[in-house]
């Protein structure tokens, strides 16, 4: 009852810091969106007119809920500081904090479940760990001190130098850990440069700005500038993270025997989308972009397509068929079978009293402890135990090659 009790903490746990990761993460993303769109619309004002003479270098109307709106940019800051200046800050510390909860809460704590894959690499739980959180400070660490190199003076190949590094990460991720956690700590490492560009250069460089001004000095335009690079950064960067955070429920995709590179192409194509829209809101409609985007969508589709299985014949029969013959495809087991394996290797979670430690609930509420469960969920238990064979999780149970075949031939067959 203890154990039970503990995971079914555990869940609520992570439900509650799931949705407020959610919360925070929209608001923070979206003010990302919001303000490329308004650099990327704003228009200059007419010549001599009072906003130039004032300092501003950009404005636009907008209505919006019954109201209108006018926003204006100034090149540097306003002649006077105003009495209220709101920061956006706290949706992205919110953001990261509630994101690395979650990553305690779902794979710290169970580690040898939700990070280790003995088909992988030999690694024990700690290490896994150990693994991850070094790569979140690994990525941050290589991506400032690329943007403070002479690179970072030419944004389109600090861009392609920042993929390559990413896949790399990716590649070495999915050698290392289960894909699903080499998936989610890619993505964590992407929203480790997008918060650490917000705490270590984006709002210093807005303080100093503020500082300057209450002293009555020019504030120096460097810290805009430098500023705007990194949030144009990670408005990039958006795209592929909210993928990332939803591929945990997409298999086929960190099962791939090349996921890495499954997931550069799904990034490469969130990137070009990305990039069609900022064009878009500076008046220049490039439609090749998201039409390369959706064409490298369609490519990874395709390329990652379930293969029709066909199982093995026995040693025995294949022998008898005699040297040459094509082997006859194995005969399905019966049901008495395939429900032992069920039993034995998936139950354990898949039940409504799962008796595997940190399973308080179902996964995903599917259950198998019936014959009517199994019949009702032969199509999953063939795409996840055979198709993709991320189930069992991490093989925790150790169900063979052999009877995910017999698996195979069941459902093949008719799943009766």
């Amino acid at each position: 009852m203890e154990a039970l009790l503990v995971s079914y903490g555990i869940d609520w746990a992570n439900l509650l810091v799931r949705w407020l990761h959610l919360i925070t993460g929209i608001a923070w993303i979206g003010a990302s969106f919001y303000f490329v769109w308004l650099d990327n619309s704003i228009r200059p004002p007419k010549p001599g007119s009072d906003l130039e003479k004032k300092g501003v270098s950009g404005e636009l109307w907008a209505v919006h809920g019954g109201g209108f709106y006018n926003p204006q940019k100034y090149l540097v800051a306003p002649a006077e500081l105003p009495e209220e200046l709101h920061w956006f800050k706290w949706e992205a510390y919110a953001t990261w904090i509630t994101g690395v909860a979650m990553l305690f809460i779902v794979y710290y704590f169970n580690a040898s479940a939700m990070m280790v894959d003995k088909s992988v690499a030999n690694l024990t739980g700690p290490e896994a760990v150990g693994v991850g959180i070094g790569t979140l400070v690994l990525g941050w660490i290589v991506y400032d001190l690329l943007c403070k190199s002479p690179l970072g003076k030419r944004e389109g190949l600090l861009g392609l130098v920042m993929f390559v590094f990413i896949v790399a990460v990716a590649y070495l991720l999915t050698h290392l850990l289960s894909g699903r956690a080499a998936y989610i700590h890619v993505g964590a490492m992407i929203g480790t440069i997008m918060v650490g560009n917000v705490l270590m250069v984006i709002i210093p460089g807005q303080r100093k700005l503020v500082e300057a001004m209450k002293a009555g000095r020019s504030p120096d335009p460097i810290h805009g500038r430098k500023g705007k690079q990194r949030s144009v950064h990670n408005n990039y960067f958006t795209l592929p993270i909210l993928f990332i955070m939803i591929s945990n429920h997409y298999a086929m995709t960190y099962t791939h025997a090349y996921s890495w590179l499954v997931l550069a192409a799904i990034m490469a194509a969130g990137v070009l989308i990305r990039h069609f829209f900022n064009l878009r809101h500076k008046g220049k409609v490039s439609v090749g972009y998201p039409i390369a985007g959706v064409a490298l969508l369609l490519a990874v589709a395709v390329a990652i397509a379930p293969r029709p299985i066909v199982p093995a014949a026995p040693a025995a029969s294949a022998a008898s068929a005699g040297e040459g013959a094509a082997p006859a495809a194995a005969a399905a087991p019966d049901f008495a079978r395939i429900q032992a394996i069920v039993t034995q290797r998936c139950a354990s979670c898949h039940s409504d009293k799962p008796t595997q430690a940190g399973f308080a609930t179902a996964p995903a509420g599917m259950m198998l402890q019936t014959p009517e469960l199994i019949h009702q969920h032969a199509a999953k238990i063939f795409q996840r135990a055979v198709q993709t064979k991320d189930m069992p999780l991490a093989n925790m149970t150790q169900m063979t090659d052999a009877e995910r075949a017999e698996l195979a031939a069941w459902f093949q067959a008719g799943a009766k």
